[in-house]
């Protein structure tokens, strides 16, 4: 099993998470988070007054899915995510040890 998290726009959130669906994701978890990359944050005016802004608003996307369909769900985040401006996010995938679903006491890939 893979571990895959991804940060992308926010505006995307829905666009990506429809996408999932469609490819076979069952289940995914999401997080608002803020932080910085290559874009290292950027200057708005407020009030007639400039501040930095050094985190930008993210969301974090966790999905956990077999093996052999690790790579397919990164290309369809990849694609769906895709805007071609700087900020388009990351995504990273680990390994998984061991999943159980609480309710039944099911492990492995049945879990997921």
């Amino acid at each position: 099993m893979k571990l895959i998290i991804a940060t992308i726009k926010p505006f995307k959130l829905e666009e990506v998470r429809e996408a999932l669906t469609e490819a076979g994701v069952r289940g995914l978890m999401v997080t608002e988070i803020k932080g910085f990359g290559a874009q290292s944050g950027h200057t708005e005016i407020y009030r007639g007054a400039e501040y930095v802004v050094n985190f930008v608003p993210k969301v974090k996307l966790e999905l956990v899915v077999a093996d052999a369909l690790a790579d397919q769900m990164v290309e369809t985040i990849t694609r769906t995510a895709h805007t071609g401006k700087i900020g388009d996010g990351k995504i990273f995938v680990l390994d998984v040890e061991q999943a159980v679903r609480v309710r039944t006491g099911e492990t492995g890939e049945d879990a997921i």
